[in-house]
């Protein structure tokens, strides 16, 4: 992100809610440090969009939904590896709501990810069996918004997934490292951070 945000860049926040933070149920360390660097940045743009966990009760991505499963185990799905999650950001509780320091008043659109019941989503752009589009892209296309910049939780996961997403939709992308906060699952941070500048995202 070069200079003052125009008419064709977009801040794109994701995950900014009460079950990512200190107390929820999938906490990022630090994660709700990041609220007022969020609130700082998002000043500076026009655009914004919010990107919510959505998830219904018993989601495949639970570990309560697998006999047997623990947080953080890796099984095999249609799609391919499924980390199994805590239960978090279940559709109408208090944890799936924004984080109460976000203050964020403009935000243009909320797009809600991961209410499919049987397929999980990271990106705020298409689910992970990476087919199924959220029509951010699209709605993106239709607003010439060039540009993206990318915050909130966690780095390594909806960030990232969301930063790769951008720039093969072909948006210039950049994510600012201090309004966001990483979970670092076995090395997941080096390897996210890694593979976004293999891809042409700028990190701030």
């Amino acid at each position: 992100m070069k200079g003052t945000p125009s008419e064709r860049d977009v801040l794109i926040v994701t995950d900014p809610q009460r079950d990512f933070c200190p107390g929820g149920a999938l906490a990022v360390p630090d994660g709700d440090a990041v609220m007022p660097a969020i609130n700082r940045l998002a000043r500076r743009f026009a655009h914004v969009v919010l990107t919510p966990d959505w998830h219904p009760a018993g989601h495949m991505s639970f570990a309560s939904a697998h006999p047997g499963g623990k947080p953080f185990d890796t099984i095999e799905v249609g799609y391919g590896p499924q980390t199994l999650w805590p239960d978090h950001c279940v559709q109408n509780t208090p944890g799936a709501a924004f984080h109460p320091a976000l203050d964020v008043p403009h935000a243009e659109l909320v797009i809600r990810k991961g209410y499919h019941p049987g397929i999980d989503s990271y990106s705020a752009f298409r689910e992970n069996d990476r087919k199924t589009p959220t029509g951010l892209a699209g709605y993106q296309r239709e607003r010439s918004f060039a540009r993206v910049t990318l915050c909130g939780l966690a780095t390594d996961f909806c960030v990232f997934f969301s930063a790769i997403d951008a720039r093969e939709a072909g948006f210039e992308t950049t994510v600012v490292l201090e309004a966001s906060r990483a979970i670092d699952l076995d090395g997941s941070l080096g390897r996210a951070l890694a593979a976004m500048r293999e891809a042409g995202v700028e990190l701030l």
